[in-house]
């Protein structure tokens, strides 16, 4: 049988639950308070990296690599075809001009010295002999003709004398005819006689000319390989440091083929690289920075590679300060080519917490907080980073990584 609630439990029972409920409200908000008080973000001083945000100028860069070159380097090469006797110096020895380096073997080209010698001593001869045999032609084709022009004066005479003959009685028109007759051939033998003089003038006068060209060939030969052997004395035509020696001895040596190179070290340029993705923003003319440990030296393009090797481009790299000590051969340097130039605007030093888009957030510290802001980020380089707005002159930023505190909207800062 079922028995009736009195009114009096109701009321109990109904107040028994509005004060569980009042109870576990209560649990619930001091919960979130305790778990915000535990969980508040914060951050040791010591754990940050900060910077003054700044009114200044700032150069955009790109990265690139580069290597320190000596400026003037000079590359001694064989003269030619040889091998090495004798080596006199080794790579980093410093040397005056006029120092020997090292010894090549020139018999090989002395034999060609010698037997060319023959041979233009035997054109000369040849030369010689041409005009003997020009002089005695000439003498006796002119003996030929002088003969030849008394004959013809022996032949007029006659002629006159069948003429006087013939009008004294005693003489024919024919012996006067045959007498005309002789002279006219006479004469005409002597033209051929001129004519053969002129002929064979200008032939020897064609062959001694060719072999007058002949031996200056051999001339200017001759000259040529006794300069390469008065080469062949491997000197230092300037001071410097040798960088490189062939020190094969005994190795054959092709004409043309590097045995040394000198490099003057009181001068020094960079060879840079960048990968071809830059290739439309290195042109010569182009401000660069090269960074040497703390060290920031300018400069500028000087000369751009025209040909693309493994995706890579090289440029060439005057130095404003050629001969800055901290400059050694063959040293690795970052290189940054300025591509733009802001000036007066907002910077602060670069930093971990710059990542590189545009538009991103930062956090500025103030009265112990660290509040994010939204900034749009300008130019940057390895020293600087241009914010457009969202920050003021004078106020602190945190230029470490905050990653970290990417959905925080305040952090404490504790000392």
């Amino acid at each position: 049988m079922d028995k009736e609630i009195t009114q009096e439990v109701s009321s109990q029972n109904k107040k028994k639950a509005i004060v569980i409920t009042l109870i576990s409200v209560a649990v619930l908000v001091l919960a979130i308070w305790l778990v915000r008080v535990i969980f508040k973000s914060t951050l040791k001083r010591s754990e940050i990296t900060t910077a003054v945000v700044q009114v200044g100028d700032i150069e955009n860069t790109i990265n690139a690599t580069g290597e320190v070159l000596p400026e003037f380097e000079e590359i001694i090469t064989s003269p030619i075809n040889a091998s090495i006797k004798n080596v006199t110096m080794d790579a980093g020895n410093k040397v005056k001009a006029g120092q020997s380096i090292l010894t090549l073997d020139k018999s090989a080209a002395q034999n060609d010295d010698d037997k060319q010698k023959f041979q233009l001593e035997s054109k000369q001869n040849e030369i010689q002999k041409l005009k003997l045999d020009l002089n005695k032609s000439f003498f006796d084709i002119q003996s030929n003709n002088d003969i030849k022009q008394l004959h013809i004066s022996d032949l007029a005479d006659a002629v006159e004398n069948a003429k006087r003959l013939y009008n004294a009685g005693g003489g024919t028109k024919e012996g006067i005819e045959q007498a005309e007759l002789n002279l006219k051939v006479a004469q005409l033998e002597k033209k051929q006689i001129e004519n053969e003089i002129k002929n064979k003038q200008q032939t020897m006068q064609i062959e001694i000319k060719e072999a007058q060209l002949a031996a200056d060939v051999l001339n200017s030969d001759l000259n040529a390989l006794q300069h390469k052997l008065n080469l062949a004395d491997i000197v230092a035509t300037r001071a410097g440091v040798v960088t490189y020696v062939n020190k094969n001895i005994g190795a054959n040596i092709k004409e043309g083929e590097s045995l040394a190179r000198i490099a003057d070290l009181s001068s020094f340029k960079v060879q840079g690289s960048i990968s071809d993705n830059s290739l439309d923003q290195v042109h010569t003319g182009l401000p660069v920075i090269v960074l040497i440990n703390d060290t920031q030296l300018r400069g500028h393009v000087i000369n751009v590679s025209p040909s693309i090797q493994n995706s890579i481009i090289s440029f060439d790299i005057q130095l404003d300060d050629r001969n800055n000590k901290q400059l050694r051969p063959n040293m690795k340097v970052d290189v940054y080519l300025i591509t733009a130039t802001h000036n007066h605007i907002m910077r602060v030093a670069n930093g971990a917490a710059f990542k590189g888009p545009t538009l991103q957030d930062i956090f500025v510290v103030s009265n112990g907080k660290a509040e994010r802001r939204t900034v749009h980020i300008g130019l940057t380089n390895f020293d600087y980073v241009e914010i457009k707005d969202g920050v003021k002159p004078g106020d602190v930023v945190i230029t470490s990584d905050m990653n970290e505190f990417k959905n925080s909207k305040e952090i404490e800062i504790r000392d």
